[in-house]
């Protein structure tokens, strides 16, 4: 779950460049947490104590407003009859990481994510982006290979995580059908969590998002986030939400 909220702080300074030029570091002085680390932490939230996803994911954007919610987010945390259509985009992906974490089974991971999903991306590609990278993280943590979870991830949603980074980097793309696999590729080709996460920014895309999704499922392969990365994020985070990390952290006796 801490690898969400890093790689989120990490992409942020990188959301809106569609073209970067020069050294790309992973932790600016403008780095700051966004929409996707207030609903992973609502989702922690769900996980520990059993509230509907719905109700946590409202009640931490509306107590966090100003983080960049996109639109249609936005729209369904104002309809109360949640009558909007819903997305497809890879909101679901970017914010699943504690699901993978606090299951027993792939089974249970898969259908937990796709309850985590629901309210906000009730559409097939949204749910897929989120069972796949809870499925990435249950597997990682389960002592999986980056090879077999390739392949279990690519039997199972149709992903081809084949590609290079290079065929992967470009565009403005938060559908989860194609941003989603070249994020789970990030982590794929990569050695450690900060190659994972360089590979994240350097898609030149939806730069939180993708970062948020390859630093989950690298936390989880390679026994948690180095403490240069993890210290000076967590320390930018308000205390309630670190509160929340070290309960889910301590539950589930993440590294």
């Amino acid at each position: 779950m801490l690898g969400a909220i890093v790689g989120d702080i990490v992409g942020s300074v990188y959301e809106y460049h569609v073209v970067v030029s020069g050294e790309r570091p992973l932790l600016a002085a403008s780095s700051t947490y966004t929409d996707e680390t207030v609903l992973t932490l609502a989702v922690a939230d769900s996980v520990l104590h059993r509230r509907p996803y719905a109700e946590t994911l409202r009640a931490w954007a509306v107590a966090n407003p100003g983080r960049r919610y996109s639109t249609r987010f936005q729209k369904w945390l104002d309809d109360p009859e949640h009558t909007l259509p819903l997305s497809y985009s890879n909101g679901a992906a970017a914010r699943v990481s504690p699901v993978g974490w606090a299951f027993d089974t792939l089974d249970e991971t898969l259908e937990e994510a796709r309850r985590s999903a629901e309210p906000t991306h009730n559409h097939p590609d949204g749910i897929a982006g989120a069972q796949a990278v809870a499925a990435a993280i249950f597997l990682a943590r389960t002592g999986t290979s980056q090879q077999a979870i390739r392949s279990e991830l690519e039997a199972r949603f149709g992903y081809d995580l084949h590609r290079s980074l290079t065929d992967c980097r470009g565009g403005w793309f938060e559908a989860a059908e194609l941003s989603v696999p070249e994020a789970i590729i990030c982590f794929l080709e990569s050695s450690d969590v900060a190659s994972s996460l360089q590979h994240a920014v350097d898609l030149l895309g939806d730069a939180d998002s993708q970062a948020a999704v390859a630093g989950s499922i690298a936390e989880a392969f390679y026994h948690g986030i180095p403490a240069d990365l993890a210290q000076p994020c967590l320390a930018m985070l308000p205390e309630g939400f670190r509160s929340v990390v070290d309960e889910f952290r301590s539950r589930f006796h993440l590294p």
